[in-house]
This record gives C-alpha cells, structure tokens and sequence, in this order.
C-alpha cells in the first residue's frame, strides 16, 4: 500500500507489480505532490522503482516490506513493460529521478530548503553547486558523501536536522538509500525524503546521460553498461533476462489465482 495520504490533491491510480504498488503520476503531479506536502509540512518518502530495483524487492521481502513504507513512482522502460505486460497500460510518464528532481526544482514554485546526502565528497559538492547555480530560487543547506556505517545514522540524522531541510535528497543506491530513509524517519526533521539513485554522478557531470534520441527509444541503460560495464554488468546483463522472467511468473501465478 502507497503510503500518500489520498486527502493530498492528486488523482493517481496505481499499477501493481509483484509485492509493489506503483503509483500512475504525470510529472506535473508529481511535483505538485511535493509542492503540497512541503506547504502542509506532510512527511513525505519516495521511492523511485526501476526494474532493477523491483526485481531486488520481488527476491528481498524485507526490503520489498521497506518500499511498502514509502510512496513509489516508476522508472524507466523496463517498469513500463512490466506494467504493459501485467496490466495492459502503460505509465502516463517516465518518472526516473534523474529527470524528475530537476523538474520539481524547476517548478515547484516555492523556494525549497535542500540537503543532499550521497556519492563522495567531490561529486555531492559538484552537484550542491550545480542545484544553486541552476535553481537559484533554492537554497543547498547542506550536504554530505553517503560513504558511512549505519551505526553513524544517528549523527547523520543530527546533521541534517540542524539545517531544517524541505527536501532531503538521498544517493546511495537500493537498497541502502531506501532502507537509511525508512529506518530513520522518526529521528528525521525533513518534510520530503526522495532516494535519487545516481543522481549526484549525473549533477555534478561525473556520469554523461545518453543522447535525447538514446533515451528517446529507452535505450539509455545500455549507454549506461557501456559507460560502465564492470559496475553494471550484473544489473543489466544478468538483471534484465531474470526481471522478465519474473514477470512471466507473476503473470501466470495471476491467471492460477
């Protein structure tokens, strides 16, 4: 179950797929569902699934159980196939954080204090000056590497408290930003919490995004394998044939039932 309040002005159905349940959003929707939770300072945690990450929660339990905790947008080609194939619709847009965050940045319409927490020193700080100069309507109150033990959890809640964010990015990955953002809530003093993958790579121009036209045909994972083979070869290569198989068992568990 979605974790949105449905008293929050949005008109979203949602499409399930294995143990999650997926919310149907346009992004003007989207950012209007932070917008509100920001001016209503309604704690907010957000979960962007791609395959990768939807596969991950049909194995775990416990963290398909963490992702429950949280409201979850779709990301990528993969999900809308999934979706396509379980469902017989697609998703209205490509949710992936990587377009979204700059589009609620954008847009949102009211100034945002933001904390940022993920990837290294180098690229986070990359990426605060990349929000400041290009969003200035917004204010980076802080930011911090995501290279830590989960024991530290406490201090780090501390430090992003003293500075009293809006929207507290987290980059660390699944499912480590997810599990930091739920296991934590309660000590967190941040209206909205979005988990952004590798959104700070891309920000502070460590990472280069595919061409429009790559993305265009969804093909920008593959630009991504080929950027960086060793570290994705196993999400791709080995992820997506496990993925649709997956699905093909979701699909007949659905006709059995």
């Amino acid at each position: 179950m979605n974790k949105v309040d449905l008293n929050l002005p949005i008109r979203a159905g949602t499409t399930v797929i294995g143990p999650l349940s997926i919310l149907r959003m346009k992004s003007e929707e989207a950012v209007q569902l932070v917008r509100t939770s920001v001016q209503l300072r309604y704690p907010l945690e957000i979960a962007i699934c791609n395959a990768h990450t939807t596969l991950t929660a049909i194995d775990d339990p416990a963290f398909a159980k963490t992702l429950q905790q949280m409201t979850l947008l779709n990301d990528g080609i993969g999900i809308d196939l999934a979706s396509r194939f379980l469902n017989g619709k697609d998703f209205p847009d490509n949710l992936n954080g990587t377009d979204l965050i700059p589009d609620i940045l954008a847009n949102v319409g009211i100034p945002l204090r933001i904390f940022l927490l993920g990837a290294t020193e180098h690229r986070v700080k990359l990426a605060s000056e990349h929000i400041e100069a290009t969003y200035p309507l917004h204010e980076v109150v802080g930011y911090r590497n995501g290279y830590f033990d989960m024991d530290q959890s406490a201090a780090i809640c501390d430090e992003i408290n003293r500075t009293r964010p809006d929207l507290l990015l987290v980059g660390m990955g699944n499912p480590r930003q997810e599990d930091f953002i739920v296991q934590n809530r309660p000590e967190l003093d941040a209206t909205v919490a979005i988990g952004v993958g590798a959104l700070f790579d891309f920000m502070s121009g460590s990472v280069i995004r595919a061409p429009k036209a790559v993305q265009a045909v969804g093909l920008e994972w593959l630009f991504r394998l080929l950027q960086e083979p060793r570290r994705l070869f196993h999400r791709y290569v080995v992820g997506i044939p496990r993925f649709f198989a997956a699905l093909v068992k979701l699909k007949r568990a659905g006709r059995d039932a």
